[in-house]
């Protein structure tokens, strides 16, 4: 079902629009706490503390197609409390498996190393290519500038150049 239309029936107290709604976004919802906790059980907690925050609030969407920019903000929010709190980095099992050993091996490197970059690239990175939003909701979410979100991206791009120099991805070698 239409997102928007979920949206609506949600804030009039339609209670299974939200679970539908919420199990649409249960993916990204992982995705981006993932990238700025690091610790699966953190993670979680961001992500359930941000669906009870949601439920309670929801009536403060005024524009049902930015629901999902709304409720990222929140869990952000969430997991910079909880990344302030936190006192070790727990690397958790991988979400995503590709099919071949060599696959495996390329996405734990690439994966690895946006893991080993600092919490503020590590979000834009994930927001970028994963949850697949522009500069500008990106910069929206985060609170941030267009330029600020560019500059933290370009930055983002070259550590995971360097850090990856001379490994191949899809036929490709991503640094020579």
């Amino acid at each position: 079902m239409d997102p928007e239309i979920l949206v609506k029936r949600a804030q009039l107290g339609d209670k299974e629009a939200f679970v539908e709604l919420i199990k649409s976004l249960e993916s990204s919802l992982y995705k981006v706490s993932k990238a700025i906790l690091l610790s699966d059980s953190e993670c979680l907690d961001a992500v359930q503390e941000t669906i009870l925050i949601a439920y309670k609030n929801i009536q403060q969407v005024r524009e049902p197609k930015y629901f999902k920019t709304w409720i990222t903000r929140i869990l952000i929010n969430e997991c910079n409390k909880l990344r302030k709190t936190q006192t070790k980095i727990v690397m958790m099992d991988r979400y995503l498996e590709p099919a071949t050993s060599e696959q495996r091996e390329v996405f734990v490197d690439l994966q690895t190393a946006i893991d080993g970059l600092e919490p503020d690239l590590r979000t834009v990175i994930t927001l970028y290519y994963y949850e697949d939003l522009s500069v500008k909701e990106i910069g929206a979410i985060l609170d941030i500038a267009a330029g600020t979100v560019k500059s933290r991206l370009n930055r983002a791009r070259a550590k995971l150049n360097s850090l990856l120099e001379g490994h191949q991805f899809e036929g490709r070698v991503l640094h020579e």
